[in-house]
């Protein structure tokens, strides 16, 4: 009789693919993440530790820091299932996911399940069938340090933020936090945001000429920059100092202004151009390692524009379904069986002549590169083409970019040819210059992204016409350019975590969650693809810099991190870090104790801007950011908000001196409304401008209010951008079949179209105020999409009194039946296209009724 094998995962996909490797002996179940955690409120700790003050914190900081553990509510049930079916088994493997956090998930469940049956760790990174056969033979023990530095991470995380936010709850406002990863990362972009607010934009120009390399050659003309005048180099933005707008100490360059440059301009226009020279320099291109976890949420966050968080999500789904190897790694490394898996895919789709000479390997640059040990590539021998995945949306738009990342590293460099050619005019000289690709390799299949916009893309090219040295040329235009220096630009998501990788702040792991929290905290929002800090967590920042630099200096943080690694590779005694951290002579705790007395709420709320002028500073209040003004002699003073949506870099002297005179006169009417006579206001409020028809009162407590066009502040806008706005929803027309009303309206993701209770998405190029019946018909028409873009199937309308939508949609793990906010399991006899297109509305109503 066969032995009966217990398994364990984290989620109930990750066992659905792991149960069809398995042979019929073999039950898993899923834990549904971690079964045990430290108490998160007062209701968590159990009765007979209820008076003990150290359960506040969740750690006893004087028995060497040992950590309460409980049973996080809904967990009961699950650990219940768990313990009964581990009864009837005669051996427990546990296969969490093979890093830390995973370690740490299965020493907890045999501390709660105390299996009275031998335990076996079951490691891999891929769900493979070769992958699971090889883990079933390799089992090994709970590797205890790797449990002891997540203990020690998670302690540490929870002394830092439990000790430090109950301050910042006093000081500032309750609800805050600080973190000991989650606060340097702020403060990258909190400083990003000051070295904006510093910034002072510097004035020059150039001259940009379109040159025709000669008589009956007008089809091949190329462009020139100015470079120099009598051998002095011509200013670029980057002679120029971002903080005071003056050219850089010892640049021995030529500055023009408007009046030089169109003096130069004139004289060149009737002189003779000629090539000085052409040179052509050949260089090759690498393709980048594989994905790991930084790079992963990078990518995807540059090609597809999704966040960290989105990134690490999808690809814990496609990680789950077998379709990708452990997707929280530092290694670039990739196993002999990924690099066979890349070379057949690029011998099959390319041929041999794309193929690198030998397989590339990858090392990390990481000092602590301890997580899984193989980078992110399509998981098993064969890769699957992204076409006959089966997946789709993000899954499939991820799958495909780490299928095409791997494939890219095993390829040939991309061999280019740069030409530069110097052309004369007077005293002048300017360049052009062209890129041509002599052998694709790599890019054939993957170009890295870029985070700024205005970078060329490496797979582009640019050509110059035949040129010869001395061959005479003529300027079909001469231009004069202005150009102003930018700002530093703000963190992109992909941009911080490259930025905490370089640092050593936090781990890959952790990035997604970092982010996510300044969201949740409003310690930052998003602006576009930027992130940019709200006066919030500027104020959280300076309260920390101001009183416990120390814990935000990166290097502290990073220090932090290598002391983590050593722990978990044994060389550290984890309980004599923690004593120095929190109880040392220098320790968290007694710095607190110490400062918390010299910190005053009012100068804590109050965020010093020096180029606001009138005011002293913004505060935090509970209703937003706003200031005040003090009075002159006999006058009172002025308390003014500051709208949420302008950034602190943003906010100018002449809009602080715009609210303030709003405050001091009140607000004046736009104009008058024609149809009912009724004024029409600019106000702005917490969340930023808006238009409003008519006065608020007690018969009208809430008039008609519309928000400003997209990129129009209050000084630019007119009566006719208010009218616009307010006759908002516009109604389009009545549906031909069904009468009912057709409106299109302006909404947070963009203007859409609603119709009998549905929100359809207005396309790209319809304008809002323009687009027509026949026009909104056709995007009606088209077939719907449930949310996460999954098909309808088939569509019964609104039904019952409260118009309740109907439908039966496609989704991830099968059809199912959506009615209005419910989603309601379809029996598996009525799962096929062919019964679903048959089924009635009567048939559906009986399955919604009796779920």
């Amino acid at each position: 009789m066969s032995k009966k094998i217990f398994v364990i995962v984290e989620s109930p996909t990750k066992a659905k693919t792991i149960r069809k490797f398995l042979p019929s002996n073999y039950t898993v179940d899923a834990s549904i993440g971690h079964v045990r955690d430290l108490p998160t409120s007062a209701a968590d700790i159990p009765k007979n530790l209820k008076g003990e003050e150290w359960t506040r914190l969740g750690i006893d900081v004087d028995t060497n820091f040992k950590p309460l553990y409980v049973t996080p509510k809904g967990k009961g049930k699950i650990v219940r299932e768990l313990k009964k079916k581990l009864k009837e088994a005669d051996l427990l493997l546990l296969a969490t996911d093979e890093d830390r956090e995973g370690e740490s998930i299965s020493w907890h469940l045999v501390d709660i399940l105390k299996p009275k049956v031998p335990v076996k760790r079951m490691v891999f990174h891929e769900i493979t069938k070769k992958a699971i056969e090889r883990a079933l033979e390799t089992g090994r023990d709970i590797d205890i340090d790797l449990v002891n530095a997540q203990e020690t991470r998670r302690i540490l995380d929870r002394l830092y933020g439990y000790t430090l936010s109950p301050l910042i709850w006093k000081k500032i406002s309750y609800g805050l936090s600080a973190g000991r990863v989650q606060s340097p990362g702020l403060r990258l972009i909190v400083d990003r945001e000051r070295e904006r607010i510093r910034f002072q934009k510097a004035v020059y120009w150039d001259l940009s000429a379109s040159i025709v390399p000669g008589e009956g050659r007008e089809n091949e003309v190329f462009n020139a920059k100015l470079e120099s005048v009598r051998g002095v180099r011509v200013s670029t933005g980057k002679d120029f100092d971002p903080s005071t707008g003056e050219l850089l100490h010892n640049r021995n360059v030529l500055v023009l202004d408007e009046v030089t440059s169109a003096d130069l301009e004139s004289s060149l226009k009737s002189g003779e151009w000629k090539v000085l020279s052409v040179g052509e320099r050949p260089s090759r291109q690498r393709p980048a390692p594989p994905f790991i976890t930084s790079t992963l949420q990078q990518d995807g966050n540059r090609k597809l524009r999704m966040s960290a968080r989105e990134t690490m999500r999808t690809a814990q789904r496609l990680y789950e379904q077998g379709f990708i190897t452990y997707m929280r790694t530092d290694s670039p490394t990739l196993s002999s069986e990924g690099t066979n898996g890349a070379i057949e895919s690029v011998k099959r789709l390319f041929g041999d002549s794309y193929l690198t000479e030998s397989p590339r390997q990858f090392s990390s640059k990481s000092k602590g590169a301890q997580e899984a040990h193989e980078a992110i590539r399509p998981a098993g021998e064969i890769f699957v083409h992204p076409d006959k995945t089966g997946l789709d949306g993000r899954e499939l738009s991820l799958y495909t970019l780490i299928w095409k990342r791997t494939l890219a590293s095993q390829m040939k460099d991309a061999s280019k040819v740069s030409t530069t050619a110097k052309i004369g005019a007077g005293d002048a000289v300017f360049t052009a210059t062209g890129t041509r690709i002599a052998f694709p390799g790599f890019l054939r299949v993957y170009v890295e992204g870029k985070d700024e916009p205005d970078a060329a893309l490496d797979d582009k090219e640019t050509f110059l016409p035949e040129l010869i040295e001395g061959q005479k040329v003529v300027p079909a235009s001469l231009a004069s350019v202005r150009h102003e220096t930018k700002a530093p630009s703000r963190y992109t998501e992909a941009a911080l975590v490259s930025q905490l990788e370089k640092l050593g702040i936090g781990r890959p792991s952790t990035y997604a969650s970092i982010i996510n929290t300044l969201f949740d905290r409003q310690y930052i929002r998003k602006q576009g693809t930027s992130l940019i800090p709200t006066f919030t967590g500027f104020a959280v920042i300076q309260l920390l810099e101001n009183h416990f630099h120390y814990l935000i200096e990166y290097s502290f943080t990073s220090e932090m991190e290598s002391a983590l690694d050593e722990i978990s590779l044994g060389k550290i005694d984890r309980i004599k870090y923690l004593e120095k951290f929190y109880l040392g002579k220098n320790g968290l705790k007694g710095q607190v104790e110490h400062r918390e007395k010299e910190i005053k709420p009012e100068e804590a709320r109050t965020i010093h801007l020096p180029h606001l002028g009138p005011v002293s500073g913004i505060k935090v209040g509970k209703y937003g950011p706003y200031f005040i003004l003090e009075p002159e002699e006999g006058g009172e003073s002025i308390h003014a908000s500051i709208p949420e949506e302008i950034a602190p870099a943003d906010l100018s002297r002449a809009d602080i001196l715009e609210i303030i005179d709003l405050q001091k006169n009140g607000p004046v009417p736009m104009g008058t409304d024609p149809e009912t006579g009724e004024n029409i206001y600019c106000l702005t409020g917490r969340y930023g401008p808006y238009f409003q028809l008519g006065e608020k009162t007690d018969d009208v407590p809430k008039p008609r209010r519309a928000s400003l066009p997209k990129g129009k502040k209050p000084r630019e806008v007119n009566l006719e951008d208010a009218l616009r706005q307010l006759s908002l929803p516009r109604l389009v027309g009545m549906h031909p079949e069904t009468g009912g009303e057709i409106r299109v309206n302006e909404g947070r993701f963009g203007p859409y179209i609603l119709y009998n209770d549905e929100f359809r998405s207005l396309k790209k190029g319809d304008d809002l105020f323009e687009v027509t019946l026949e026009r909104v018909l056709e995007i009606l028409a088209e077939p719907k999409k449930g949310r996460g873009s999954r098909t309808i199937l088939k569509d019964f309308g609104t039904q019952g009194d409260d118009k309740v939508s109907l439908s039966v949609v496609d989704g991830r793990y099968g059809p199912y039946i959506k009615y209005g906010k419910k989603n309601i399991k379809l029996p598996d006899d009525k799962k096929e296209n062919s019964i679903i297109e048959k089924l009635t509305l009567e048939e559906v109503m009986v399955i919604v009724k009796n779920a």
